[in-house]
């Protein structure tokens, strides 16, 4: 446990630093430093900075999944659940990366690595996906041909929106209402809901 402790403060520790200082100019001292624990003791977890920086981008990611999951597990109809597992999703990556102020350029920069790390995320959203069209499809709210592909392509579709979505380039001059009846209208005539 101690073990895993240090490693999550380490981390903790470096998102501080690359928010406030950013990414380049953070250095493996400065970590060691503002966490108190030694150099040799960051060496033992982090060979690098950039193996750092993608832990830090995993530990963002785990409670972005433990949000999804928490949506996904809510007492409500399926159909609420699957807008609101997206606008959670879309909302907290937003939220993450403008926290994290000159991470932020660093992230749409380095893009491409940070998909890397995000694989273990991804599966876990197309399961979370999965789940909630099974239940909107035991209920009869949903009517799909092929879940498996349906959850797929709600995961890519959001995914391919994140980015406009964090740069402000979709739907931010709707008002919310608007922008929920666009979203509902694509999502739910594509899953051929049934009025409940």
């Amino acid at each position: 446990m101690a073990v895993s402790k240090t490693k999550a403060k380490l981390v903790d520790v470096a998102r501080q630093l690359f928010a406030k200082m950013g990414v380049e100019n953070t250095t493996m001292n400065d970590i060691a430093l503002a966490s108190k624990k030694g150099r040799r003791t960051l060496y033992t977890y982090f060979k690098s900075k950039d193996e750092i920086y993608l832990a830090v981008v995993e530990s963002e990611l785990d409670i972005l999944s433990d949000m999804m999951k928490r949506v996904a597990e809510k007492n409500i109809s399926p159909d609420e659940k699957l807008l609101e597992m997206i606008y959670t999703r879309l909302d907290a990556v937003k939220e993450v990366v403008y926290r994290n102020g000159t991470l932020r350029a660093y992230f749409f920069r380095d893009i491409w690595r940070v998909e890397k790390v995000r694989k273990k995320f991804d599966a876990k959203e197309v399961q979370l996906f999965k789940a909630v069209l099974l239940e909107g499809q035991a209920k009869g709210v949903f009517h799909i041909d092929d879940v498996e592909m349906t959850a797929d392509l709600i995961h890519y579709c959001v995914k391919g929106i994140e980015v406009p979505y964090i740069r402000g380039h979709i739907g931010a001059h709707l008002d919310e209402d608007t922008r929920n009846k666009y979203v509902s209208n694509i999502v739910f005539g594509a899953l051929h809901r049934t009025e409940i």
